[in-house]
This record gives structure tokens, C-alpha cells and sequence, in this order.
């Protein structure tokens, strides 16, 4: 071992270089030593070395499993060579090439992409391995990172000779599930890519180098990391400044955040237009009276001033990939607008027709005074209109989930503005005469009181498009049945089967893998297929005698086949 690697230079003289090439596979380099003899080494992949030095079958043989001993402890090989050259010119043939040896080198994940793939698989994103070395250093590249280990060689996925014990299940299905491939070349990384495309998948890619360039610049989101190559950097849609990886998590929580921020607003919208449009028709319609224009002008500058601080609300970030649902939006939006709508017109008509406010709260009666109904009606229309937003913004109970700051002081300061138009405008224009105090507290408490139930229709619209009500009422049959727990006996065994199936202690069914094509809820499902495999692995390390001796073999690079000692599980 050299205290410093100049050392190895030391009383030669560099003539030539020849660079790494993703043809060749090698590097090379000829020098003259200090006795004026021309000598050529070179370094690269073990297969083409050995075809370069026309090396025996035994050779090759015993080469290979040095090579396979070494990718089991997750090291990659380079094979090394030397030959003379007589005839002392760089661009000579040389002499015949002597195989020297192999070269492991420990090539470790960066320092944060365990704790990224872990994030990552929990947000429902599937995180795959695409890889240039051998199959053996992916799977122990995975398992260390915890992403599982269901990787295949991308040879047999992608190329002429597939492999025969997958022969039978379909090249894309595989694609879709498998944790990661290995061995591949650029055009694997594209043709995983588009599949993966063609299968409705938002893909993104990860890549350093010139070889990832076209993965890269197909990918929806082609991310080229610290110190990339510039052609990595021009085909990508990111390019990282810092190294690591932790930073696209940030990206994701970012983006989702942004989505969630622009689905509450679509919601809002949808929800105030139908309230506002459907309210006001009704009272129209069925008691002839005009709610004032210029006071739907003021209730739209309160919203609008309210509604632009969403864009700096403290929103949570969906917990798995989400998409515009417009069935979710528009239904959502119709059912709390039309609530709202219908909320408006019952309190029209127990103001204008009914003494209900009077007798159970003690304030004056406003029949016959429709200016003093215009300012109870705008005010009532404002304090909902506004604490919509609550409702739409959140995903579990409005009032769980803290809003922004921003958010809160804009309704606080609008909903002051509109209580004290309500309680002391006077403006004949707008055919409007503050109500008083008494009126706008009955009014607040009808808002709180019809507010309550935004959230429970919520839960309910998204709870019924899921499609689990109609699966409890058709398929499980629990709406007609008074059994205890109907159906417990036929779920528990497909759990037991699907434990030893992940297990390997059933075998699962070939043909059908993959038949049901509904049975997975796209990237959630999939990831969490991932995590248990990762999982599986991680326990039978730590908790079997095993798992932990061959981990410690590993670790401390040792032969398990030369250990004399017998160990049991």
C-alpha cells in the first residue's frame, strides 16, 4: 500500500492515455520506465480484459468467481493487465497482454439515499435501481439501502434471450414491479423509461453521466445530480447545486404542497360560484327579492382579498402521488355549494316569513324592512363564503389542521370589515341599513352552527367516489347481514397467504401475478409492495442467527464456504 498514490509514478514517464470509453470498457496507458523500456497497463471490465489478454477457460472460470464473491459483499471488480512494447511507439500493437489481477472497489451509496429512498417509499413513489454492475452488487446495494432486493438482470428483461423462468410473465408487468436491473446499458435506461411511460406512470430519472443523458431527457423529470456531466446537466429538467439527494424529497413535498394549495382553490371556486349563483336564484324566484350588485361586488373584493393568501397557506402535503380528480373536485364543489345555497334560502325564508329569530334570540323583527334584510342577508352570505376555505383547504377537520397565519388575519379582517358594514351602513344605493349588533350575533351563531357539517359532507363525498362504500355494499355484503364480523374467516386466510408468499414458503401463482390489473392502486401500491420486501429483509438480518452471520461474513470480507464452524437457524 502507497502512503501516496504519486508513488506508483515514480521513475516512469507517461507517453500516452487512452480515456474511459463506454465501447472499450477500459483505460490505458503506455510509459517508458527508468531503463528506457516501453510498457502499456490497462484497467477496466474484468470481460474485456480477459478478452483482451485471450485468457483460458480456467483462467476465466476462477476469474468470474473471485468476481461473484466480491459482488456479494456489494464490491465492484476491475480486472488489470499489462504488455510490453517492443517496437516503442504509443500507437503499436505491443506485445501480448499478461492478466495481472483483480481490483475491488467499494463504490458506496451517496451518504443520504437510504434515508431518501426510505422518505420517498413512504410518500408512495417507487424507487427503482438502474445499474451497470452485475446483479449480485445491485441486490446488496438494495438491501443496504432498504429498497428491496426483486431486481433482474436488464439482459433478460429488454434484450433476445429472455430469461426462462420469466419468460411467461409479460416484459412490462415485470418492469412495473421489479425493485431494480442491473447491468445495463443506455439504451436499457431509456427503454425502462418509456415503458414505464407507457404504462401512465410520471416517471423521473436520476444520472450523472453521459450514458444517462437520453433516460434523462426522456423521463418526465430528468434530475442530474451535483456533478453531473454538462450533457447530463442540458438533457435534465433539475440540475442539484449541493451533493446528496435529499433535496428531490424536498422537491416532491414542494411540488405537492403547491398542487394541494391550487386543488383547494379549484374546490373553493367550484363551491362559492354554485353557493352565490343557486342562492341568490332562489330568493329570486320564489320571493321576488333582488339582492343589491353592489353588494355581491363588496362580498367578491373580501373574497378575493382573502382568497390570495392560500398562495402562502401552511397546507399538508398529500401522502401519496395525487392527480386532478374532477370527478372528486366538481363533486365536492357541487354538493358544499348547493349545501351553502340551501343553507341561505332557509335562512331568508325564517327572517322574511317566520318570527324564529325573534322569539328565540330577542332581537326586533326585520319583515318588512328590506333594507335591514339586505345587510343580514350580505352578512351571513360573507361569514360562510369565507370559512369555506377552511374546509376546502383541509384534509381531515378544518380545525385540525392550523392554517397560515396570513390566511387567518386576512378572514379575521374581512369578516370585521363585513360584520360592521352589516351593523352600521347606511347606503342608499345599495338599498342596505345596518341591522345592529343583536342581528349580527344571531348571524355568526347560524354560521358556526350550518358550518359544522361542511367537514362531515367532505368525509362522505370522498369516502363514497373511493368506491369502498359500494365494494361494503355489494361485495362484502355488510348492509345485509347482522354477522359479526362478515367476511373475517376469507380475509384472514388471504393475509395468511399473501405472509407466506412474501415469505418464500408458497410459491406465488405464476399465471396469475399480475391478471388483476385493478388490484393495485398504482405507485402507492406498488411502493408499499417495496417497503414489506425491504422490511423482510432487514428483520431476517437482525432477528435470525443466519442473516446475522452471514452479514458479519460480508462485513468483514470473509469466505463463508472456508468457515469450518456450522451455524443453524
Amino acid at each position: 500500500m502507497l502512503a501516496d498514490p504519486k508513488e506508483a509514478r515514480a521513475g516512469i514517464r507517461e507517453v500516452h492515455f487512452l480515456p474511459f470509453n463506454p465501447v472499450d470498457k477500459r483505460t490505458a496507458l503506455t510509459y517508458i520506465d527508468s531503463d528506457g523500456n516501453w510498457h502499456r497497463a490497462s484497467k477496466g471490465a474484468p470481460e474485456q480484459i480477459l478478452a483482451l489478454c485471450n485468457s483460458k477457460e480456467d483462467v476465466k472460470k476462477k476469474v468470474h468467481g473471485v468476481i461473484d464473491k466480491f459482488a456479494e459483499r456489494g464490491l465492484r471488480s476491475l480486472a488489470v493487465a499489462r504488455q510490453e512494447v517492443p517496437e516503442k511507439t504509443k500507437d503499436s500493437p505491443g506485445g501480448p497482454w499478461q492478466f495481472v489481477g483483480l481490483l475491488p472497489l467499494f463504490d458506496p451509496p451517496r451518504h443520504d439515499s437510504a434515508e431518501t429512498i426510505r422518505r420517498a417509499l413512504n410518500l408512495g413513489v417507487n424507487v427503482k435501481m438502474i445499474t451497470g454492475d452485475q446483479l449480485a452488487i445491485g441486490k446488496e446495494t438494495g438491501r443496504r439501502l432498504g429498497m428491496g432486493t426483486n431486481m433482474y438482470p436488464s439482459s433478460s428483461l429488454l434484450g433476445q434471450d429472455k430469461d426462462a423462468s420469466i419468460a411467461a410473465l409479460p416484459v412490462d408487468e415485470l418492469i412495473e414491479k421489479a425493485d431494480g436491473f442491473a447491468g445495463v446499458f443506455p439504451e436499457h435506461k431509456y427503454e425502462i423509461v418509456k415503458r414505464l411511460q407507457e404504462r401512465k406512470h410520471i416517471c423521473g430519472m436520476t444520472g450523472d453521466g453521459v450514458n444517462d443523458a437520453p433516460a434523462l431527457k426522456k423521463a418526465d423529470i430528468g434530475i442530474a445530480v451535483a456533478d453531473a456531466t454538462d450533457a447530463a446537466r442540458s438533457a435534465s429538467d433539475i440540475v442539484l447545486t449541493e451533493p446528496g439527494l435529499s433535496v428531490i424529497i424536498s422537491a416532491v413535498l414542494t411540488s405537492r404542497a403547491i398542487f394541494q394549495r391550487m386543488k383547494n382553490y379549484t374546490i373553493y371556486a367550484v363551491s362559492i360560484t354554485i353557493r352565490i349563483v343557486f342562492g341568490f336564484m332562489f330568493i329570486a324566484l320564489i320571493w321576488k327579492y333582488d339582492f343589491a350588485p353592489f353588494m355581491v361586488l363588496i362580498i367578491a373584493i373580501l373574497n378575493d382579498g382573502t382568497i390570495m393568501t392560500i398562495s402562502k397557506d401552511r397546507v399538508k402535503s398529500s401522502p401519496q402521488p395525487d392527480s386532478w380528480k374532477l370527478k372528486e373536485i366538481f363533486s365536492t364543489g357541487i354538493v358544499l355549494g348547493g349545501y351553502l345555497a340551501l343553507m341561505t334560502v332557509i335562512f331568508f325564508w325564517a327572517m322574511y316569513e317566520t318570527n324564529f329569530f325573534s322569539d328565540k334570540f330577542g332581537v326586533r323583527s326585520l319583515h318588512g324592512r328590506e333594507r335591514e334584510m339586505m345587510a343580514a342577508l350580505y352578512l351571513q352570505v360573507s361569514i360562510v363564503s369565507q370559512a369555506l376555505i377552511f374546509v376546502t383547504r383541509s384534509r381531515s377537520w378544518s380545525f385540525v389542521e392550523r392554517p397560515g397565519l396570513l390566511l387567518v388575519s386576512a378572514f379575521v379582517i374581512a369578516q370585521l370589515v363585513a360584520t360592521l358594514i352589516a351593523v352600521y351602513a347606511n347606503w342608499g344605493f345599495a338599498r342596505i341599513k345596518g341591522c345592529g349588533w343583536g342581528w349580527a350575533g344571531v348571524i355568526w351563531l347560524y354560521s358556526l352552527v350550518t358550518y359544522v357539517p361542511l367537514d362531515l359532507l367532505k368525509f362522505a363525498i370522498r369516502y363514497i367516489l373511493s368506491g369502498k362504500a359500494w365494494d361494503n355494499l355489494l361485495e362484502n355484503k355488510t348492509a345485509f347481514t347482522t354477522k359479526k364480523d362478515y367476511g373475517k374467516e376469507e380475509r384472514e386466510a388471504q393475509w395468511a397467504t399473501a405472509q407466506r408468499t412474501l415469505h418464500g414458503l408458497q410459491p406465488p401463482e405464476t399465471n396469475n401475478l399480475f391478471a388483476d390489473k385493478n388490484s393495485y392502486r398504482e405507485l402507492s401500491e406498488i411502493a408499499e409492495q417495496a417497503k414489506r420486501r425491504a422490511e423482510v429483509a432487514r428483520l431476517r438480518e437482525l432477528h435470525t442467527l443466519k442473516g446475522h452471520v452471514e452479514s458479519v461474513v460480508k462485513l468483514k470480507g470473509l469466505d463463508i464456504d472456508t468457515i469450518q464452524q456450522h451455524y443453524t437457524v
